[in-house]
This record gives C-alpha cells, sequence and structure tokens, in this order.
C-alpha cells in the first residue's frame, strides 16, 4: 500500500497504519509516513526494546511533536509514557529512546511557529 503525502482538500482518508511499509531508520527504530495536510508531515515511529534514535534529531527552524501511544520514550532524564505528548519548538534537538519498546505518532510541523 502506498500511502499519500497530503490529505486532498475534501478527502477522507482512513489508514491502516499497521499496513504502510516501515523504513528502518536505525537499529531498532521504524519510521511509517502517514499523509499530513500542508505544512505538517505526519508519521508513526516504532522503536524496539533498548533502541535510540541515530542520530541527534536538529529542529532549527521548524518543530516537531509527538503523542506516545504504547511503551516509554526517554529523552534526557525524563520518561514519557502512554498518553504523553511531548512538543519541540524551533531551535530544540533531542535524541529519544527507550528500554521497554514504544510506538508514537508524530508531526513535523514544516512552516515557521
Amino acid at each position: 500500500m502506498t500511502t499519500p503525502a497530503q490529505v486532498l482538500p475534501g478527502q477522507v482518508l482512513p489508514v491502516d497504519v499497521d499496513e504502510v511499509p516501515p523504513v528502518e531508520v536505525g537499529p531498532g527504530v521504524y519510521a511509517r509516513t502517514l499523509p499530513g495536510m500542508p505544512g505538517i508531515r505526519t508519521w508513526v515511529i516504532d522503536l524496539a526494546p533498548g533502541a535510540e534514535w541515530p542520530d541527534l534529531d536538529v529542529h532549527e527552524t521548524y518543530g516537531e511533536a509527538y503523542f506516545v501511544v504504547s511503551g516509554e520514550i526517554i529523552e534526557g532524564d525524563r520518561t514519557h509514557g502512554p498518553g504523553t505528548y511531548v512538543a519541540f519548538g524551533p531551535k530544540t534537538s533531542h535524541r529519544p529512546r527507550t528500554e521497554t519498546g514504544a510506538r508514537a505518532f508524530g508531526f513535523n510541523y514544516d512552516v515557521p511557529a
């Protein structure tokens, strides 16, 4: 199944997330790109137990946010469990990792904040 980059005006597009082919970003880190709106890229990230984002994720101009669906994501000395929404503004960086494994839905904002 190929997932379009954007949902078109007037379009309703249900997507079974688990049918979207994952792309391995790093060892144990898998991303699925979902349809988004203009200026917003939407994705699901799955991290296997013990996985860490391969590089520092830097947000120079635009922001990013994610919602933890299952498991726990560790950012520095803070652990974010299911139901936690984490937002990063411009001029931020982070490198998420997990001990338990995790799934999060995320959004990259491609327009200045």
